[in-house]
Order: structure tokens, then C-alpha cells, then sequence
């Protein structure tokens, strides 16, 4: 089994994205600071519309970033040139969300995989056709895969194939984004325990991205829990499943699915819809949703509240910090 270091092999320091429109600026990340310990599966979870994916794609500089820095095992990937962040994409990879758009429907499986290859120059056609065949077993997939199209596998073995192509270039961190939410519920199981025998045996380090706080517990040591484009609350996965302290954690957690359908539970319903990045509330970002939000919340952003074991909330109404 791979340990953690406790190392960051992702820092991520002021972060923000902005995109310009004709209607205004859309605020889809704002002043995101983030660890990612080599070895560890960090979760980043929240609505739709909350600044997620953009993340993601920005840590990898798929998107590029408004400010802020992104340190990968050191090096600021903002501020080196193009030529030496090609080189650096071998070492980080990317499984897309939708298993069907993400393969190309002309390229064989064969092909698809291989990409990464050949852009990088490795190995000859034969030495990639091997690399393949042993990336479809390792997988889950059989090598005679090779030979035929994406239309040909269901959604899980898609996004298995999806996984081969980010591993083939052995890279030591991937982002997944929102990788099982197209699949049914047994799948998204063999594909959640595809990920965690990966990375034990690989040692990777992954930022999963995802909406259901329940699948994060069972993979990720950390999570995180991103509204509006920010960062609401940080922690320890089960920690923060077990004892969430902000409001909008609260709200997520109490709308997963029970197996009990007897079990007795509270609902936490929040009002109205997450507001426009084109505008987004001044003070905390949560207030024009959150059943605690006073005027003093409107003044100014919510000071990072510690709550031990490295649980962190930005809330000035959490239990237990003299309000």
C-alpha cells in the first residue's frame, strides 16, 4: 500500500479565474487556496455552477488562470514557458466526466489511448500497441479491446478506457472530474475501487471532483467544499461528514440518499437559487441562501474558523465560535 508523505505535491495559492462576457465578468474562481499531499485523493465537491471543473482544468492549466499560483512539486506551473509545460503534462492528467464526448468516435481504442504517446514521442508503434494492451488490463479491460470503437463499450467500460488513456504516460497526479456521476451506482463502485487499487498501486495523487459527499468519504483522505467559486470548508473526509460546521455542508450532506428508508432525518432545504457568477453577493457568498445569515455577513468574507484535526470553516455563525 502507497503512504502519504504528508508532502504537497499540488499548492494552490490565491487562485482565481475570471472570464469576460458581454453581460460583465464571471466570477468562476475566486482566491482558492488548496493542499493536495502527494499519495492523497483530495474531494472537491459542491453544486453545479459552483466553480468545480474550472478549477480543475485551471490547476492543470487547461484553462489559464486570472491570478494566483499553482505549485507543482515545487514549480510554479504559471509562470514557466509553453515548451517546458509540455513536458510537465506527462506528470498530470486529466479523466473527463462524460464517458461518450471525451472519446473520439472515429479513433479505434487503440488509438485513443495512445495519443498521450505519440505527442511525447514514446517508445515505437510496437512498444506503444504493448503499453496499451497492458494499460486495457490493468483497467479491467480486455487487450482485444485494442481494434474496436468507444460505441462499442458501455458507459463504465468508456470511462475505463478513459482512465487508460490519463495512465498512459505514468503521470503522478490526475484530476477526475465528476468521473462516476454518469453511471449507474454499481458501476460508479467498480470504478471508485478502480481508483483507489490505482492509486495504491501507482501512488497517485488525485483531486476528485464530485457532487455526492457520501461517494467522497469512501475514496478521499480530504475534501473540500467549494460555492460560488469558493472554498466554504476543508477537511478530513470523514470529519467533515461526520461533524460538517458550515451551513452549506449541512445542506449538502442532508440531501444524500439514506439506504434506510425508515430512518429518521432532517432535511436542510435552502432557498432560491445559487446566484449569478456575474454578481456574486458581497460579504460570504452563501448569505442570500443561508437560514443563520444576518447583516453582519454582508459586511465582509468570513475569516477562516479552525476547528482541529486541520477542519476548517469559513462561517461566523459556527457553533462553538462565540456567536
Amino acid at each position: 500500500m502507497f503512504d502519504q508523505d504528508g508532502t504537497p505535491l499540488v499548492r494552490i495559492r490565491s487562485l482565481s479565474k475570471r472570464f469576460d462576457s458581454p453581460r460583465g465578468t464571471v466570477h468562476a474562481v475566486e482566491s482558492i487556496d488548496l493542499d493536495i499531499a502527494r499519495g492523497s485523493i483530495v474531494g472537491l465537491v459542491g453544486e453545479s455552477g459552483s466553480g468545480k471543473t474550472t478549477l480543475g482544468r485551471t490547476v492543470l492549466r487547461l484553462i489559464e488562470p486570472t491570478s494566483g499560483e499553482i505549485l507543482f512539486d515545487g514549480k510554479d506551473i504559471t509562470a514557466i514557458p509553453q515548451r517546458e509545460l509540455t513536458a510537465m503534462r506527462r506528470r498530470m492528467q486529466i479523466v473527463f466526466q462524460d464517458p461518450v464526448s471525451s472519446l473520439n468516435p472515429r479513433l479505434k481504442v487503440g488509438e485513443i489511448i495512445a495519443e498521450g504517446l505519440v505527442a511525447h514521442r514514446v517508445g515505437n508503434a510496437a512498444e506503444r500497441r504493448d503499453r496499451v494492451a497492458a494499460l486495457l488490463e490493468e483497467v479491467g479491460l480486455s487487450a482485444d479491446c485494442i481494434s474496436r470503437f468507444p460505441h462499442e463499450f458501455s458507459g463504465g467500460q468508456r470511462q475505463r478506457i478513459g482512465i487508460a488513456r490519463a495512465l498512459a504516460l505514468d503521470p503522478e497526479f490526475i484530476v477526475a472530474d465528476e468521473s462516476v456521476s454518469a453511471l449507474d451506482v454499481s458501476v460508479q463502485a467498480q470504478i471508485l475501487n478502480l481508483l483507489l487499487d490505482l492509486r495504491e498501486g501507482r501512488g497517485l495523487t488525485m483531486l476528485f471532483i464530485a457532487h455526492d459527499l457520501s461517494v467522497v468519504d469512501y475514496l478521499c483522505d480530504q475534501v473540500a467544499v467549494m460555492y460560488l467559486g469558493r472554498i466554504v470548508e476543508s477537511g478530513p473526509a470523514q470529519v467533515v461528514h461526520r461533524a460538517p460546521a458550515h451551513p452549506y455542508t449541512k445542506a449538502l450532506l442532508s440531501a444524500v440518499p439514506v439506504p434506510d428508508p425508515h430512518a429518521a432525518r432532517k432535511r436542510e432545504i435552502l432557498a432560491g437559487q445559487i446566484p449569478s457568477p456575474l454578481s456574486p453577493p458581497s460579504g460570504c457568498v452563501f448569505r442570500t441562501r443561508c437560514p443563520k445569515a444576518t447583516q453582519e455577513c454582508a459586511a465582509a468574507l468570513p475569516p477562516a474558523v479552525a476547528l482541529g484535526a486541520g477542519h476548517v470553516a469559513h462561517c461566523i455563525h459556527i457553533e462553538g465560535n462565540g456567536r
